[in-house]
């Protein structure tokens, strides 16, 4: 992912009602975008925090997709919904 792009998505994930993920695949049509709920990623270090996700880089280039905190690296986004501050 390059610097213009998470300059851009930052726009979309500070969102007050949470990042829509439709509007993100549609903007950013070469990126991955997964939802899950915060209590799936527990113990997880997120790249982001906002109001209402923890955000995690996606290195999706090997056999496995994995959690990074490269942005370089990552493919994509996985948002874990939260709730509340």
């Amino acid at each position: 992912m390059k610097d213009a792009d998470w300059d851009r998505l930052r726009a979309f994930l500070d969102v007050a009602t949470g990042p829509s993920l439709p509007a993100l695949r549609r903007e950013f049509p070469g990126l991955a975008f997964v939802r899950c709920d915060a209590s799936d990623m527990a113990g997880g270090r997120p790249f982001l925090v906002t109001p209402t996700a923890y955000v995690y880089l996606v290195d999706g280039r090997g056999h496995c997709v994995a959690v990074t905190p490269d942005l370089a690296a990552a493919t994509g986004l996985l948002i874990a919904a939260r709730e509340g501050p």
